[in-house]
């Protein structure tokens, strides 16, 4: 099973899938790894997903190499597989311990050379390096905060892609000002609208919040939640503030996604506890 092929079933939408991933990688491991069919079920109704569609996402998952079928005596269930487990502990990482990036960080570039007859390792370099939320200087030419160097390294490594490329820390030395190289590295203008749908759909979430909410109510509004919000600290990999735009909307999106941790994290948590001991 490839890297690539479990990357697809990761990126965070509203699906079933999404969801199931979200499950995994918030609740299962510290569970010790394993979920029956019917915790799935049960979990995936209460975040208004019905049975066929949570089967069906798990059967999908199941094929593409996320899930492997394994039974507890009688009772059947599904573990992350072990491509799954690395995937979702790097992502640990970036979306719950990441931090912005400061000029004293610098950058890292990688640049890389595939040979003609490799042509397959392009594709897939530009694909990882894409996915991490580096920026492009140029054809062959990528570029990240300097504090994703072991990210960056660890996902070459993992893809066996290492040898493709060469990677440097550097110092952005050019007479732009870093405002406007960073536009021209990233898609500012799409992530700001990306920020801007995370805050539209989830600050209503917020607004409506009881003071204490209960397990269920908890559990449904976190999980969504967390699963809109994975991708967005790829997209945006702690780009240091001195060159974004003044009131970078990511920093109000930020304390938002903080927000639901800090409310809805322990509440929703038990709430699966529960449900998992019956």
């Amino acid at each position: 099973m490839s890297t690539a092929a479990v990357r697809e079933v990761e990126s965070p939408s509203a699906t079933p899938r999404a969801l199931i991933v979200s499950l995994f990688g918030l609740y299962a491991r510290d569970l010790g790894g394993w979920l029956s069919v019917a915790t799935i079920v049960r979990l995936m109704a209460d975040l208004g997903v019905d049975e066929q569609a949570t089967r069906s996402a798990v059967f999908r998952l199941k094929k593409r190499g996320w899930l492997d079928a394994e039974k507890e005596g009688r009772t059947a269930g599904y573990r992350a597989s072990p491509e799954a487990l690395a995937i979702l502990a790097e992502g640990d990482e970036r979306i719950f311990g990441r931090r912005r990036a400061t000029a004293d960080d610098g950058w890292l570039l990688v640049v890389f050379s595939v040979p003609e007859s490799e042509r397959d390792k392009r594709h897939r370099l530009r694909t990882t390096l894409a996915r991490l939320g580096l920026g492009t200087v140029g054809p062959g030419t990528w570029v990240a905060p300097g504090h994703l160097d072991e990210a960056v390294l660890g996902a070459l490594d993992r893809g066996g892609l290492r040898q493709f490329t060469d990677v440097f820390r550097a110092d952005h030395l050019s007479p732009a000002p870093p405002r406007d190289t960073i536009a021209a590295w990233w898609d500012l203008e799409a992530l700001q609208t990306t920020y801007a749908d995370y805050l539209r759909r989830f600050s209503a979430v917020a607004d409506h919040e009881p003071d204490e909410p209960d397990g269920p109510r908890a559990f449904a509004d976190y999980v969504p939640a967390v699963t809109a919000w994975r991708r967005l600290p790829y997209l945006d990999p702690g780009l240091p503030l001195e060159a974004l735009p003044e009131d970078w909307i990511g920093v109000r999106a930020e304390a938002l996604f903080a927000r639901f941790r800090e409310r809805l994290a322990a509440p929703a948590a038990a709430h699966v506890r529960a449900v998992v001991r019956g």
